[in-house]
């Protein structure tokens, strides 16, 4: 994490926001919740890794003295008297609290996922100052988190199709190569551990270790040897097959080969399927790499090759081919739509999805942003003289933006899931999550993943 000033880890105009209220104001309460129209299954995720690495730090008088010379220079008012009024009473910690879902829910769209509510009326404001950091934390790596679910429903569709091995294999369908594709190695840690909600397959470390440390789980994703051009091209075309004759000699294990630095059909016509194929027997657990091409075109040539090779195929109970010895990893151009296409060509054409897996980089764990299921944090209720009054925002252009009023909840009513307002604890799926500096109702990754499914 980038060591911040937390009373600057915002936007600058929340700086001022401190002197626009209504001057009786005592209290703030806001939700998240992602706003996409379609109903989409959304899988709440991420909100615990910046509450225990992040909210769970308190300010000090040095914090203070830094953004007041900041946010002089830089053109703002700074509430002084206020952080040092929650310095003194609450030693730094902010004073709010936060109820979310239980990471891991899955909540279909235009549902509330989080809430946050100041304690203290002296400081009501700081809720709303922490927006920023807060929304963050949510949206990026539930995003991320359901997108990676999205996924495997389309692989567990089609293994559901063409395999006698779905439950076994799909742990490990979806590797994540994203850690270099990304902005920077909080987002690989980020969403590198919302990737593992749904898979078990990982080579982003960074989020296997934050998965592990903040969840509270030994080892939360997997990995093999596996080989890169480099390995491959240092040998010389030339010596191709002796390049792939050393992996097999030294990972007597599974091991993934790229096999595509000069000519993936002749790797895997005539090095894989006749001049290897005795040791391939032998070692009966290889993955092939393909890398480039167009993927599912790619990917089905390479099958049809290695079912006409040394190797061949078997067929399952369900009639599906399933290559002998070897799999097919494609880690270029994945994203959900080739994902689609490739398990779509691959069973059309008779073979199980037992002999293909996946690698996504960018497109799992960069290409998102807030507005991809539109994601935004509100003010609906404010506290003006001890009473609660409804807040609501209703531009007349767009009826999309329309918040929601007063202080709501989610409630779970006959196995649907229902944002409305709060009538109480009954069948609210809300849990305190976070308050004055305590990070409390923790979830388990083992917990988080049983939720999701």
């Amino acid at each position: 994490m980038i060591d911040i000033n937390l009373i600057l880890k915002t936007d600058s105009y929340k700086a001022s926001h401190y002197l626009q209220y209504p001057p009786e104001a005592e209290g703030y309460f806001g939700y998240i919740m992602p706003r996409e129209d379609k109903k989409t299954d959304v899988v709440f995720f991420g909100l615990q890794i910046f509450l225990m690495d992040v909210l769970s730090h308190n300010i000090c008088q040095d914090d203070i003295d830094e953004a007041e010379v900041f946010l002089k220079k830089h053109g703002l008012p700074f509430n002084k008297d206020g952080w040092e009024y929650i310095l003194k009473k609450y030693d730094g910690y902010i004073p709010v609290t936060i109820n979310a879902v239980p990471e891991g829910t899955v909540v279909p769209s235009n549902n509330v996922l989080v809430t946050i509510e100041c304690t203290d009326p002296k400081c009501f404001w700081v809720a709303s100052h922490i927006e920023t950091m807060l929304l963050r934390a949510v949206w990026y790596p539930t995003t991320v988190a359901t997108y990676s679910r999205n996924c495997k429903k389309i692989i567990q569709f089609y293994l559901a199709v063409s395999s006698d091995n779905q439950y076994k294999e799909i742990q490990f369908k979806l590797h994540d190569f994203g850690a270099r594709g990304v902005s920077s190695g909080e987002s690989a840690a980020i969403g590198g551990a919302a990737h593992l909600v749904n898979f078990m397959g990982s080579d982003t470390i960074e989020g296997i270790q934050l998965a592990n440390r903040i969840y509270d789980i030994d080892m939360a994703s997997f990995s093999i040897p596996a080989s890169e051009h480099s390995t491959i091209t240092a040998w010389g075309q030339g010596n191709e097959a002796q390049a792939y004759e050393n992996m097999i000699d030294k990972f007597p294990t599974m091991f993934a080969c790229v096999s595509d630095s000069y000519d993936i059909y002749n790797a895997c016509a005539n090095i894989w399927g006749d001049k290897l194929a005795s040791k391939v027997k032998k070692h009966g657990n290889i993955v092939i790499r393909p890398d480039s091409g167009n993927p599912a075109e790619t990917v089905l040539t390479c099958l049809k090759l290695l079912d006409c090779s040394n190797l061949g195929s078997t067929k399952n109970s369900k009639g599906y081919k399933v290559i002998n010895h070897v799999k097919l990893i494609q880690g270029d151009g994945i994203n959900i739509k080739t994902i689609n296409e490739i398990c779509e060509v691959v069973t059309k054409n008779g073979f199980s999805m037992d002999s293909v897996g996946f690698g996504m980089g960018g497109a799992l764990l960069q290409h998102h942003n807030r507005d991809e299921l539109k994601f935004a944090m509100k003010m609906s209720a404010v506290r003006i003289n001890g009473l609660w009054k409804d807040v609501v925002k209703t531009p007349i252009g767009d009826r999309f933006k329309h918040s929601l009023a007063g202080r709501v909840s989610l409630y779970k009513i006959d196995e649907k899931f229902i944002t409305k307002r709060y009538d109480g604890e009954m069948n609210n799926v809300l849990r305190v999550v976070y308050r004055n500096g305590y990070v409390l109702n923790k979830s388990k990754f083992t917990q988080i993943r049983k939720r999701a499914e």
